[in-house]
């Protein structure tokens, strides 16, 4: 394989896990056990983690390169940037009535969100996962690229709190009908109503994501106190 191409490769690949949590926050990304992980030798390894330390997905602590942990103080102006784009994808389109959102995105979002009212996931990472996705999607629908790039940043940084811990049943259903109505509204053109249940439901979370990463003692290093 081609030195460029295996570089991107190890890269992708870390960043994945990194982002999925299949790396443990705790864990030291040490180049000799990463480049055994991913059978390459380390130069890709150290160029891969050199990229995802600019990206803010790796930080240096006193022992070594780890997965970004948000400090519990940064997760209240995560959220508020997190709040910023997403209502910034509404108002766009209520200040200018020429633009119009993405219909055919938001349609399979919501036929996705409508199956899992019937059966709903039980596994809190693809929870998260979908509701990534519908958020990401969402605002990309408005028409704006450079919103939803900057989403995906934030999501990264906030995904591995996000992950620890579980959701019950009720949680779950109630979240799949806030995104159902969030996306209907948009649909039906009534982008004051979704702007409304798109605030509530991102302050709902930013009150679960900080009262979960408050209780530093159970976190198993998800974020620095």
């Amino acid at each position: 394989m081609p030195r460029r191409d295996l570089r991107e490769k190890v890269y992708l690949s870390l960043r994945r896990d990194l982002m999925s949590g299949a790396i443990p926050a705790t864990e030291r990304l040490g180049e000799e056990r990463l480049a055994e992980r991913y059978s390459v030798s380390r130069t890709p390894v150290r160029e891969a983690l050199a990229r995802l330390l600019a990206d803010g997905l790796v930080f240096r602590g006193h022992d070594g390169l780890h997965a970004y942990r948000p400090h519990v103080d940064d997760l209240a102006g995560l959220y508020e940037l997190r709040q910023t784009l997403e209502i910034r994808g509404i108002v766009r389109a209520i200040e200018d009535a020429t633009l119009r959102h993405d219909a055919s995105a938001i349609v399979t979002e919501l036929e996705l969100w409508t199956r899992a009212r019937e059966v709903p996931p039980t596994d809190i990472t693809e929870v998260v996962s979908m509701d990534e996705q519908f958020h990401t999607t969402l605002l990309s629908a408005s028409g704006n690229p450079a919103l939803t790039v900057a989403l995906c940043a934030v999501n990264a940084k906030v995904r591995p709190v996000r992950m620890v811990g579980s959701m019950t049943e009720q949680d779950i259903r109630s979240q799949i009908d806030e995104h159902i109505t969030i996306g209907e509204a948009v649909l039906e053109g009534n982008l004051d109503e979704a702007r409304t249940a798109l605030l509530a439901h991102i302050s709902s979370h930013e009150k679960t994501v900080i009262a979960r990463a408050e209780q530093a003692a159970s976190m198993a290093g998800a974020l620095r106190i």
